[in-house]
């Protein structure tokens, strides 16, 4: 059994189904898994200590551990569920007045889209999705089109570290940079960037960023983090007041009482941190990893020409990772994406940006060159005949 064998029995994934779609949930292996189930046995066996007593401490250990993981102060973290419900509570606490405006790309994820169209759309503030022109060729080509959308009403720049749609790896080093220069603050959506590319809060120097734990870094489900600079940290109210706020034993951090202490809740997910993050060191995941985008960028040629289109930005490590979209023309895609599954038996995401519409395919320790192969052959069999793609 080689390397690749062996990591793939280590995954709960169902065994007659070729999972190309890591990306859109994530996939727990059998360790971190297991210990979730530990933890949530150990909370049901004693609740009163295991949620008063034990939890706050085990919760700092997690954080502890995710800070060092992605090079922040533990202290300047929180745990939350996903980064939606992260992008809500900054969102809802930004005090937003009539004429602001936000700056993002028209590549966003469409749930954190609906956040912000929400609250700008209360306050009469605007909601600027810059045109993206697709495919773009550098770093500094995607610089000056996303900044052509800034104007004297901006006050906050937003978008991915990694897009969910078209896959592609921003630069979110110089975005940030270039807008703290002009005094904006700077919010992204880095739910993809955990375990998937490397990842230094400090060196990237973002104010506000989230992202999940349960993609990428395989914890269990529900577990994400919302990181903000310290001098912004009071601005931001917890969505749940609770215990935290007025706390009859507050600690030294109100950003970590607001946002931490919710009351009742299952926290095992979040307790899966560690043992994620051992698991990948253990595994050597940056070879795993590393080998995992060679695949994905080997063949995304291939199906660029089967769709007779042009790969969104240049294959290599600065902009594309272990997922890889192209453009479809398809009439049904949520039949099609079916169609994939039932008659296939492969997981992959068909999925819609503005009127376009992509394929994406994502590559973990449990794919092979044989997965790929497999959509290949599918994907020109239903376009051979006509009906889903054309």
């Amino acid at each position: 059994m080689n390397d690749q064998e062996k990591l793939k029995e280590l995954f709960l994934l169902d065994k007659n189904i070729c999972f190309l779609n890591f990306g859109s949930f994530g996939a727990c292996p059998k360790p971190i898994f297991e210990e979730y189930l530990r933890w949530a046995y150990e909370l049901e066996k004693e609740p009163v200590q295991f949620l008063v007593n034990n939890a706050p401490k085990l919760i700092e250990t997690a954080r502890i551990a995710l800070s060092e993981y992605v090079n922040c102060h533990h202290d300047d973290l929180v745990i939350v569920t996903n980064p939606s419900y992260a992008i809500n509570m900054v969102v809802k606490s930004l005090a937003l007045k009539a004429g602001d405006e936000i700056l993002a790309t028209n590549l966003e994820y469409g749930a954190c889209d609906r956040v912000w169209e929400y609250y700008t759309q209360k306050v009469g503030a605007k909601y600027v999705r810059q045109q993206i022109t697709l495919p773009f060729y550098s770093k500094a080509d995607f610089v000056e089109n996303f900044f052509e959308g800034l104007t004297d009403k901006t006050k906050f720049v937003y978008l991915s570290h990694i897009t969910s749609a078209t896959a592609l790896i921003l630069p979110i080093k110089e975005i940030c940079a270039i807008a703290r220069s002009k005094g904006l603050i700077t919010i992204i959506d880095g739910a993809h960037a955990p375990g998937h590319i490397p990842l230094d809060l400090i060196d990237l120097q973002a104010d506000i960023y989230t992202g999940a734990c349960h993609k990428w870094m395989m914890t269990a489900k529900g577990s994400s983090f919302l990181y903000v600079r310290k001098d912004l940290q009071h601005l931001f109210d917890p969505l749940v007041i609770s215990w935290g706020y007025k706390s009859t034993t507050p600690s030294h951090s109100q950003f970590i009482d607001y946002h931490q202490l919710q009351g009742t809740r299952d926290f095992s997910a979040f307790l899966t941190i560690p043992k994620a993050i051992e698991f990948m060191q253990e595994n050597k995941w940056t070879q795993v990893a590393k080998n995992c985008r060679e695949i994905t960028h080997a063949n995304a040629s291939r199906f660029c020409e089967l769709f007779d289109t042009k790969p969104l930005a240049p294959i290599n490590d600065e902009f594309m990772g272990q997922m890889f979209s192209t453009k479809i023309k398809c009439s049904q895609p949520d039949v099609l994406q079916q169609h994939l599954f039932q008659k296939y038996n492969i997981e992959v995401l068909i999925s819609k940006n503005e009127s376009d519409l992509f394929v994406r395919y994502s590559i973990n320790a449990f794919n092979s060159q044989a997965d790929l192969d497999k959509l290949f052959v599918a994907l020109s069999e239903i376009k051979e005949k006509g009906v889903l793609l054309s």
